[in-house]
């Protein structure tokens, strides 16, 4: 199954200050982070982009009271498994320094959904990247902040 994740209304590429940093961040990026490998990021997108999808591989599978999705992207425990969108600066060297993450949570995905997709071949999930105050979206992301389907692959 491929797990294809769109996202609009990025927030730019700069951010005010907050009480995390009163200087506020400067060449903001987001990307997905791999699994036990916080510093690989797969498909950085700056902030100001008009838009910014990823695909990531993984498989589904039926397990008592739902199901079970795992991929080299898929984070946390059976029953807990998410994606992290991982948002920080990129200095002139090309480094990444995260300071902040959005965690899409896939049990708020339907089981009729997730049954679609696996056998469909796509899980698609669709949301926007800023918080209300326009800074980059973070914590933990369920329905309706994120819009889950099946496609066909």
């Amino acid at each position: 199954m491929l797990i294809r994740i769109e996202g609009s209304g990025l927030p730019g590429r700069e951010c005010g200050p907050s009480p995390d940093s009163p200087d506020g961040y400067r060449n903001i990026h987001v990307g997905v982070q791999r699994r036990g490998r916080p510093g690989e990021l797969l498909g950085l997108h700056p902030g100001d982009a008009a838009s910014a999808a990823w695909e990531l591989e993984a498989t589904a599978a039926p397990v008592e009271g739902g199901w079970d999705v795992r991929g080299p992207y898929v984070q946390g425990p059976p029953g807990g498994r998410f994606v992290y969108l991982s948002w920080g600066t990129v200095d002139a060297d090309g480094a990444f320094t995260m300071f902040r993450r959005a965690k899409l949570l896939f049990d708020g995905v339907e089981a009729g959904v997730l049954a679609a997709a696996a056998a469909g071949g796509v899980l698609v999930g669709r949301l926007g990247l800023s918080d209300a105050k326009g800074h980059p979206l973070c914590a933990a992301v369920r329905p309706p902040a994120v819009t889950w389907s099946a496609a066909q692959g």
